[in-house]
């Protein structure tokens, strides 16, 4: 279901993925190759949310902002993993959000990271490029290692061709 919201339409790339049921209202960009996927609920209605391109944002998960205070902000290559919540945070390339993990307002997770299942970013907090955070609230455990680094890129790769295949399943003119 895609509506709008106060007169702003969501702006959703040709070649995005949307996998229904999905629910996108309002300010909200999604760009060329990213998914959406089932039961996802992306709310731009009191702040804008954009999701970069080849992102994956998986089942189940919430996107929100609080109204004046943050925006959410998602760059390319980014996997947000089943039922995560991302509620006015920023998240800077091929990072990966793992699953139920929750980010919360202004908090900015850098380049490359990954948040471990479960977790909970507080507002405000800032989790630096290349590191591991886990655990509520979410602290900073480690350096990735060269091979988890690589993996980041790989899931999106490999969330963009998941896409593609139910795509030819459920949208076959597409």
């Amino acid at each position: 279901m895609i509506l709008p919201y106060n007169g702003i339409f969501p702006k959703i790339a040709e070649d995005a993925y949307l996998l229904e049921p999905v629910v996108v209202v309002g300010d909200v960009v999604i760009e060329s190759g990213a998914s959406v996927w089932f039961h996802t609920v992306i709310r731009g209605d009191v702040g804008p949310i954009r999701i970069g391109a080849r992102t994956n944002i998986q089942d189940l998960c919430m996107l929100h902002c609080t109204k004046g205070v943050s925006s959410c902000i998602i760059e390319e290559e980014v996997t947000v993993g089943h039922r995560a919540v991302v509620h006015g945070a920023y998240l800077n390339k091929r990072c990966l959000i793992g699953m139920g993990a929750v980010i919360l307002d202004n908090a900015e997770i850098g380049e490359e990271a990954m948040v471990g299942a479960g977790a909970l970013v507080p507002q405000g907090a800032k989790i630096p490029p290349r590191t591991l955070a886990v655990g509520v609230p979410a602290k900073v455990v480690r350096k990735l290692t060269e091979s988890e680094i690589e993996s980041l890129a790989i899931s999106a790769q490999h969330y963009e061709k998941y896409a593609r295949q139910y795509y030819a399943l459920l949208c076959p003119k597409r």
